[in-house]
């Protein structure tokens, strides 16, 4: 009897350990498809801004030798233009849904209507409120978390944001630098 006992304490520690294993995989998944759809969104966003926009940066006081500390900057990628952007960027989340690879199980996270009125393959994407409430819901914890890098990041042009923020600044993508997230 004190064998099966330890046989089944043994088993049921090796599933509890397996389970954990797949929470945070899923888990993982799920912060690193919000932080690439995020960037995508503002990416968009930011490229719908007429380049010829700008805006009054820097101090509106008059110096001394009566002029001002004023500078004009693009409005697309000014703080003002990016803060507001964050303050909306995870409603989009809606337009999101999930896909499985069949031979891994990872999910990743894709339009599900695209920026252009363009079809779009959802041939095995799941889209349901559960799905998009979650991915909301971390895109939130994330624009939250990394609003200052994400500033940073796109207040001045940058290559490879995704890659650069969702993987090697904050760790949310460290799994796979190549998840594919660019049908946008």
């Amino acid at each position: 009897m004190n064998g099966w006992v330890s046989h089944t304490l043994c088993l049921s520690l090796i599933l509890v350990s397996l389970l954990n294993n797949v929470l945070a995989w899923s888990s993982q998944d799920l912060h690193c498809g919000a932080c690439r759809a995020l960037v995508d969104e503002l990416e968009w966003d930011i490229s719908q801004v007429d380049p010829k926009k700008t805006i009054q940066m820097g101090s509106f006081r008059i110096n001394p030798d009566g002029s001002q500390s004023v500078v004009e900057v693009p409005y697309a990628r000014s703080e003002a233009h990016l803060t507001e952007l964050l303050e909306r960027v995870c409603e989009k989340m809606k337009e999101y849904g999930e896909k499985v690879d069949p031979s891994t199980h990872r999910k990743s996270y894709v339009r599900v209507i695209s920026h252009d009125g363009t079809k779009m393959d959802l041939s095995g994407t799941k889209m349901d409120g559960d799905v998009t409430s979650r991915l909301k819901f971390a895109c939130e914890r994330i624009a939250e978390e990394y609003e200052d890098e994400l500033i940073e990041f796109f207040s001045r042009e940058t290559d490879n944001v995704k890659d650069r923020l969702c993987s090697k600044r904050t760790d949310l993508c460290d799994h796979a630098l190549n998840i594919p997230h660019d049908e946008l």
